[in-house]
């Protein structure tokens, strides 16, 4: 899913776009697969006792309602998050955006980065991906979790960062004193 292009200004071109990493979703995925095996089995437990039809039928709809609310909380919400946060690298800023119901967003012009770093562990050198830290010139350093291939990412913000530098050291006309 592309980041839409009517957020920009012109002369803007979006360098990177990222959502967090998958290893977001493990957690959730896992939920969903823990949570229909154990509705499962109620349902199967439900299904062989002698009860009246009326009292099965309750119970079904019961284990149901429950599968579906804890599907939501632990799945759905989780994968509709992760689906809208947008991690985007411009020619002239950085972009971070999250949030479902409630949008939230930052935004650092590239030419206020004093600094870019990258931190991953074994784990997420393995998954190939990391926590991105942006120093700018008046706040304190913002931490970005699971931006996947966060070395690449590190490298062409580094890289727009040096252009913007150097396109205003250019723009500065020598001094007479």
């Amino acid at each position: 899913m592309g980041y839409p292009k009517d957020n920009l200004v012109d002369g803007e071109r979006i360098v990177i776009h990222r959502h967090p990493h998958w290893k977001a979703l493990i957690a959730p995925v896992f939920f969903i697969i823990a949570i229909t095996a154990l509705v499962t089995a109620a349902w199967t437990w439900a299904n062989s006792q002698n009860w009246s039809d009326g009292a099965e039928l309750a119970v079904m709809i019961i284990l149901g309602v429950l599968w579906l609310a804890v599907a939501i909380w632990l799945f759905l919400a989780p994968v509709i998050s992760w689906a809208t946060t947008h991690f985007v690298v411009t020619n002239r800023r950085v972009m971070y955006r999250t949030g479902i119901i409630t949008r939230s967003g930052i935004d650092i012009p590239v030419n206020r980065i004093n600094t870019v770093q990258f931190r991953h562990g074994l784990i997420d050198r393995m998954f190939r991906t990391g926590t991105l830290i942006i120093e700018s010139a008046s706040d304190d350093p913002l931490s970005f979790d699971d931006i996947p291939r966060v070395e690449q990412v590190h490298s062409l913000l580094y890289q727009e960062v040096s252009d913007a530098h150097d396109d205003d050291d250019a723009g500065e006309a020598p001094r007479n004193s």
